[in-house]
């Protein structure tokens, strides 16, 4: 079987269970800088904003608290629009962002890509540091709601991603150990957490970007969901790294 970009399958052992991230891997948030426009403000101040919501949750885990994923991106929206010339109220305008996340669609390659994991036998699952009520429109929406076992938020574990806790907290959920399951993600800092809390990894990699040194690299690079399969197939397992 041919495997995508001439890359032969680099895991020694099938996974159990597949952790999807949410925000970005499967979400394609790059509408959110319309719902910025549409107030008044210049529609790259989302990539911006959404940056520092992960930034401000780290922040808050790596100091031994938190907060709900949506409670610190309307209270940083209130911080970022703060005395732009809106063309509506600040809090009309933090509400009509903040909807947008309920008519986010998913990237192109997700549905096939779930759907070929889930034929395959693959347990998958969703870690997200949103909620799961939005990983569940998201999901139901396109109509694959049905191919996850489960939905879950770091809202219902210990911490934030990053954070070791979120990880292991998942695989005890699961029943498995943590070397069982695959992260797949688009951010490199989720991959790392996940390589560091003893997770299998794999990188999304849509941009063609190159992926920083300072973390753990990903155990693979795939540019669509639809690779993953072949690399995780049976007849690639037993094949020397």
């Amino acid at each position: 079987m041919p495997y995508p970009h001439g890359i032969e399958p680099l895991m020694p052992t099938r996974p159990a269970v597949i952790v999807f991230d949410v925000n970005e891997t499967l979400s394609d948030m790059s509408v959110m800088g319309g719902r910025f426009a549409e107030t008044g403000a210049p529609s790259f101040l989302a990539k911006v904003w959404f940056a520092g919501v992960l930034r401000d949750g780290f922040a808050l885990a790596a100091a031994g608290g938190r907060a709900k994923f949506a409670d610190v991106a309307a209270e940083l929206l209130r911080v970022s629009l703060a005395g732009l010339p809106l063309n509506r109220g600040v809090e009309e305008a933090v509400g009509h962002i903040m909807s947008g996340f309920a008519d986010l669609a998913l990237h192109p390659d997700i549905v096939g890509g779930v759907r070929d994991l889930r034929a395959a036998g693959f347990r998958l699952v969703t870690l997200s540091n949103g909620s799961t009520q939005v990983a569940g429109k998201l999901l139901g929406d396109a109509g694959i709601q049905e191919a996850f076992e489960t939905l879950l938020s770091v809202e219902d574990g210990p911490a934030w991603k990053p954070v070791p806790a979120a990880y292991t907290h998942i695989a005890k959920t699961c029943s498995v150990e943590p070397g069982q399951m695959l992260l797949v993600a688009v951010h490199p800092w989720d991959i790392h957490g996940a390589a560091r809390a003893g997770l299998r990894t794999a990188w999304i990699n849509r941009a063609h970007a190159p992926y920083p040194a300072y973390f753990t690299p990903p155990e693979v690079t795939i540019r669509s969901l639809r690779e993953l399969t072949p690399l995780l197939s049976a007849d690639g397992l037993d094949r020397p790294r």
